[in-house]
């Protein structure tokens, strides 16, 4: 049994087998052909941050494979109040299939993972978010081909997206340009990354974008940071990716965000409107890649 709770969970040959299963089960999609390996199957989607994406991606991706979906709160059930996580784990792991969870603490992902006798994907925490990246890095592959070898810039705050990024970087062999503002810098020790190579960082969030293939970024204030949003306000200002910032990377570089995005704040309209810009294909490639993750956590490799 293998849980996914943050992108070092998986091996490069492990990823390149989930790309690949994205790319069919996509297609199939798009071609209205139906495909539910997982008939009968059950995943409990447990949340305790709110969520557009994750739930929509999750909930219909669970029914397109034939399986079916309980959701739940902190609200309407006793997670995160009386019940202690390891007791909720034991129970609702003997009732379903898979389990995700959008939480904040990841040691609070990692404690119901250890008692759960199925596998638990994580949907997000306040340290890493690895069902975004999934879908970014094969956005990328999809649109441009393979992302060794190259260079992705990661302008804004050392979230845990930015931590994401560290491990795929140093798991598929890319190399990460990285620049925060002083006092909010990527954590390399959460990372835990073999190659300390494989990340670069910079002070001015224009020389990051040099030559890059890929620029992203993320908003200023994530969920549980609402307190700090005034001072991120000021300390981010000069942290805007706009056209002059684009201008810098490759001439065919993507744009990417994992929304949603604050125009005029972490990316100019004309950046995210654009045409570098795949935000949508890589919002709707959210339902391919964990498709593709539920069936490889299930019932393991296909053919």
């Amino acid at each position: 049994m293998k849980h996914y709770l943050q992108f070092k969970d998986l091996r490069a040959e492990e990823y390149a087998y989930l790309f690949e299963r994205t790319r069919t089960i996509k297609t199939r999609f798009k071609n209205y052909e139906r495909y539910q390996p997982l008939v009968d199957r059950t995943l409990a989607m447990i949340f305790e941050k709110a969520s557009t994406r994750t739930r929509v991606s999750f909930e219909a991706g669970m029914y397109q494979m034939g399986g079916s979906v309980v959701h739940l709160t902190t609200g309407d059930s006793h997670m995160g109040r009386a019940e202690p996580i390891e007791d909720s784990a034991r129970v609702i792991s003997r009732m379903v299939d898979l389990v995700m969870i959008r939480t904040y603490e990841q040691s609070k992902l990692a404690t119901f993972a250890a008692n759960s006798r199925v596998p638990v994907i994580n949907g997000l925490t306040n340290e890493f978010h690895p069902c975004q990246i999934l879908a970014d890095i094969y956005t990328f592959i999809e649109q441009r081909g393979d992302i060794a070898g190259k260079v992705v810039a990661w302008v804004g705050d050392g979230n845990n997206m930015a931590n994401t990024w560290l491990q795929a970087a140093d798991i598929l062999g890319f190399t990460l340009h990285i620049s925060t503002p002083r006092g909010y810098e990527v954590d390399p020790l959460l990372g835990g990354v073999n190659n300390p190579a494989c990340v670069k960082t910079f002070k001015s969030p224009f020389a990051a974008c040099e030559g890059a293939h890929l620029v992203t970024t993320d908003v200023w204030t994530s969920m549980g940071y609402e307190a700090e949003n005034e001072a991120r306000q000021k300390a981010f200002a000069d942290w805007c990716v706009d056209t002059q910032m684009m201008s810098l990377a490759r001439p065919d570089a993507l744009f990417m965000h994992c929304l949603p995005a604050h125009r005029g704040e972490e990316v100019a309209a004309e950046v995210i409107d654009g045409p570098q810009s795949v935000v949508w294909e890589e919002a709707e490639n959210r339902l391919h890649v964990q498709k593709a993750l539920m069936e490889y956590l299930l019932l393991g490799r296909i053919g």
